[in-house]
């Protein structure tokens, strides 16, 4: 393993706070500071609507004393405004109630050595790049025969550096830098438009889909949702598009988040180690992919990351952790802490994947007599306690195992439960978003219609 050094500037400044922190009485303080510059454009038929670069420098504080905690932030890092921030968390912590779960890592608990994630873009676009880029993208999405007009497309660029320490003796840091595409366009007139989009994102510029790519994916969706139909409430096999299954995951991480299961308000709250998926399901979070768009060297508390299998063979293995929530619960940090500079670490998962089955997306689809296929969500109707899931959709029915027309203004239901349980991953597993998964079936959801 190799340790990317911090910026000795920043880690300086960071060392000198926490030793005012501690003078003026915390017992034990973490800071970060992340600096950022980003470029971002707007454009819309062919004209760039707006054009912003923005430059921010956030400090963060977090101070403990004994067992009661504040958080301050502040964008000055003038000495005396250090003093200031210092002073005013420890007076804020001496007003909160303990809390005895708090504290950061213990010296011994800390990684003092991490990998290099290539995480950092040394290359700035232009505006004039991302200018035509944008134009581009949407001049290959207004091409599609049938889009009838455009939202817009937008490019994007930016970078951060994120510098952590600690009392502890954690310093660490590392750069991170994003690139993006997006476009949103319309097809029909009238009260029978409807629209669609598309959009990449990466870490480096190099890796970015071509603009007449995402254009033409985004124009060639849209078209084919044309003069949609309503369909009866029945229950069928469902079928997610990629673009949509990876938020069945964002649903199973939300569930085994630690301070869910501490408070008891989870539907898998009794589940760890037990099946959850069938077998030969895994789900893996890897926060050491290279130009990973959710990667990280270490957490947020100065803790290792590793890769895990959070679902193995369909068996539900850990809870995701950051020290508090391990610390409610009798275990030990799983290294997902996460935080912003206004405020305490929570648990979150990095890269994470749901592994690919043996079908292909038409494969798992032949034996639909009658069928959804989802392209897209509306709503958030997702209880977290009990499980259950509702929520607006539109997208593709499919008869025979074939996708036979558009459909629209349908609800799909059922339970996250029932869901995992009944969940079939298909072969086509790409990364593109963070989170990911294949095109999936769930059958038995309930298609609510006219």
């Amino acid at each position: 393993m190799t340790t990317a050094r911090p910026d000795p500037a920043a880690a300086t400044l960071l060392e000198d706070l926490i030793r005012r922190a501690r003078a003026a009485g915390a017992d034990a303080a973490d800071a970060l500071l992340v600096d950022s510059a980003a470029l971002s454009l707007s454009m819309r038929l062919g004209q760039p609507e707006g054009l912003e670069r923005s430059e921010s420098g956030d400090l963060g504080l977090r101070v403990f004393v004994g067992k009661r905690m504040a958080v301050v932030s502040s964008t000055d890092r003038s000495p005396a405004m250090l003093d200031e921030l210092a002073q005013r968390a420890v007076a804020m912590a001496r007003l909160v109630p303990e809390d005895p779960f708090s504290g950061i890592a213990d010296a011994d608990a800390i990684t003092r050595d991490w990998p290099d994630l290539d995480l950092c873009d040394g290359e700035e676009p232009t505006a004039e790049a991302l200018i035509d880029a944008a134009r581009r993208t949407e001049a290959a999405a207004r091409a599609v025969p049938g889009v009838s007009n455009s939202d817009g497309a937008d490019g994007s660029w930016s970078r951060s550096r994120l510098t952590l320490a600690a009392s502890n003796g954690f310093v660490g840091g590392y750069s991170i830098s994003r690139r993006s595409l997006s476009v949103s366009v319309l097809a029909g007139s009238g009260t029978a438009m409807e629209r669609d989009y598309d959009y990449h994102s990466t870490v480096y510029g190099s890796d970015l889909d071509a603009p007449e790519l995402i254009g033409r994916r985004a124009g060639e969706r849209v078209v084919r949702k044309l003069n949609p139909r309503k369909v009866k409430t029945q229950s069928v096999p469902v079928v997610f598009d990629p673009r949509l299954s990876g938020g069945l995951l964002g649903h199973l991480f939300g569930a085994i988040s630690g301070a869910a299961i501490a408070r008891g308000t989870s539907f898998l709250k009794d589940r760890l180690g037990e099946p959850v998926f069938a077998p030969g399901i895994t789900v893996i979070d890897d926060p050491f992919v290279r130009r990973g768009l959710r990667s990280r060297p270490f957490d947020a508390e100065g803790l290792q990351a590793r890769r895990r299998a959070i679902i193995e063979d369909g068996r539900l293995t850990t809870w995701l952790l950051d020290l508090r929530s391990a610390r409610q619960l009798g275990l030990a940090s799983t290294g997902h802490a996460s935080r912003g500079t206004g405020g305490p670490p929570a648990p979150n998962p990095t890269n994470v994947h749901l592994a690919p089955g043996a079908l292909t997306p038409a494969a798992l689809m032949a034996d639909i007599r009658q069928g959804f296929y989802v392209t897209a969500l509306m709503g958030q109707g997702v209880n977290g306690v009990t499980g259950d899931y509702s929520r607006g959709a539109a997208g593709f029915w499919i008869e025979d195992g074939q996708i036979a027309y558009p459909v629209s203004e349908v609800t799909i239901a059922g339970n996250l439960k029932d869901m995992f349980r009944a969940l079939v991953p298909a072969d086509d597993l790409a990364h593109r978003y963070g989170v990911d998964a294949p095109t999936v079936r769930i059958d038995g959801m309930t298609v609510a219609g006219a």
